[in-house]
């Protein structure tokens, strides 16, 4: 284990290369289904996936057209000439002996991705984005001496989006992560599924003692969730500078990651891009598009998350909690928080309240798979709105308000009358100064220590016989009434 000085002593670079994997209906260069998730091996093929002698690709236009739409998700714009180039290497999952990728001139140059860190914005800046086709799977059945191919994937189209190597910590590395997914996700470029695999991230990381010098870098390929990436950078951190403190050096190479031991392991010496003798694929002419092309992509384009985060900001709401949102919106696309959220934005308190209850209440009730009333979008918008006008009007406390929420959504009838359903099931907050004062003088009277406490100018203690009154009447106390009625009582 290294010391936190001698760590601070090396400065850690890493870059990333993510394979998004686009969600076309057919394949990048064959009329074959690209859904393989349930799928049999080897039954989502062609005579194009199996590499046959004379078998010529066929361009798969939709997936041009989120390539274009993935170049405004990140901030640039698509380039109007690319081309495809043959990427030679050997494997037993890849028939055709090369990879069909674009090398020179890819769809995308340039680009950003901007994260945040402890309340600080970075600009990540991305060298290019490039269209190709995946390889097949390979597996290697435990016990045995032989391994299986499946070429279901072969031919899948991905986008290859490469950044700059611009983050320094393993925290960097993985808000990058998450900060392309969800950009991936707002363009409707891929399904991002983690699972599935539709996107994964190779990251190569270096250590050196010279910040302005790069170390010999390391890539260990695959990663397939944020956690892995944050782990696998800050394991290969360590481990490169352990290497170093012993006179070793570090091998430039390709490594995976060992997720229950929580390490990275060698897979092979990383080659260089003359290894893979580029050159243009012939059998594909180049992609040429035009500015009414692209800028029918651009105004086709949704509001994504960076001008989300402006819209909410105005709110209140911090970072963590806006990015809740934003996340939700697109794991439950039937839902539209966002959309619900700004529809009430000239009511600034009741918009936020609404952003609040989707965050700690909706959100959670639906990722923990409870059964949730169907409401529509405008009966979902009268429900909170009538919620919010009893807390305004101090007939529900906001910690009654949640507990409400949850009952509703549960409820398998429409609820017509808030304010009546909250009266029947003890929502409704007692608010009866007279009664509310029998109750403070019972709770003084059994608490003379924390009482005294008040008297005595301690006023900290009245936090305490606060909770005392509101457990007393079972939660129906206004919090904020009993709180003046000790202080009156207390404090003569």
């Amino acid at each position: 284990m290294i010391s936190k000085q001698t760590r601070a002593a090396y400065t850690p670079t890493i870059g990333i290369e993510c394979h998004v994997q686009f969600k076309t209906a057919t394949k990048l260069f064959a009329a074959v289904s690209n859904d393989a998730r349930e799928a049999e091996p080897n039954t989502l093929v062609s005579h194009i996936c199996f590499g046959l002698p004379g078998a010529l690709p066929v361009l798969n236009r939709e997936a041009v057209h989120l390539g274009m739409r993935a170049a405004f998700a990140l901030g640039t714009m698509p380039q109007k000439f690319s081309k495809f180039d043959r990427k030679h290497y050997f494997y037993p999952d890849l028939p055709l002996g090369y990879q069909i990728t674009q090398f020179d001139e890819p769809i995308i140059l340039g680009g950003q991705v901007i994260i945040e860190i402890d309340g600080q914005r970075k600009t990540v800046r991305l060298t290019r984005a490039h269209i190709e086709a995946d390889a097949g799977k390979s597996t290697h059945p435990a016990g045995k001496d032989y391994s299986l191919v499946d070429l279901n994937r072969a031919g899948t189209p991905l986008l290859e989006i490469v950044s700059e190597p611009e983050m320094h910590t393993a925290a960097e590395a993985k808000a990058y992560a998450q900060e392309l997914w969800l950009l991936m996700r707002y363009a409707g470029v891929s399904e991002a599924n983690l699972y599935y695999g539709n996107m994964r991230f190779d990251v190569n990381v270096s250590v050196s003692k010279d910040p302005k010098k790069l170390g010999t870098r390391t890539e260990t390929k695959n990663l397939n969730s944020f956690k892995s990436v944050e782990k696998a950078v800050d394991y290969e951190i360590n481990r490169q500078i352990e290497l170093l403190e012993k006179d070793e050096k570090i091998v430039q190479e390709t490594r995976g990651w060992d997720d229950a031991k929580q390490k990275t392991i060698r897979q092979r010496t990383k080659e260089d891009a003359h290894d893979y003798r580029y050159f243009p694929d012939p059998d594909l002419p180049p992609v040429v598009l035009d500015d009414e092309q692209i800028e029918a992509v651009r105004v086709e384009m949704p509001v994504m998350p960076g001008e989300w985060r402006e819209r909410l900001s105005g709110l209140g709401l911090d970072r963590s909690a806006i990015d809740t949102l934003l996340v939700a919106e697109v794991e439950d696309t039937a839902v539209a928080y966002l959309s619900l959220v700004e529809t009430a934005m000239a009511e600034t308190d009741f918009a936020k309240a609404l952003a609040n209850w989707f965050i700690n209440v909706e959100i959670p009730l639906r990722r923990e798979g409870a059964a949730v009333s169907d409401l529509d979008q405008t009966g979902r918008l009268a429900l909170y709105h009538a919620l919010h006008k009893l807390i305004v009007t101090n007939k529900l406390s906001s910690s009654n308000a949640k507990l409400l929420i949850a009952k509703i959504l549960g409820a398998q009838e429409r609820i017509k009358n808030v304010e009546a359903y909250a009266g029947q099931h003890g929502f409704i907050q007692e608010s009866d100064e007279g009664a509310l004062e029998k109750a403070v003088d019972q709770i003084i009277a059994e608490n003379p220590k924390a009482a005294s406490d008040v008297k005595s100018g301690e006023l900290k203690a009245i936090g305490f016989l606060v909770g005392q009154v509101m457990k007393h009447t079972q939660g129906r106390a206004n919090p904020g009434l009993v709180q003046r009625l000790l202080k009156k009582s207390l404090t003569k």
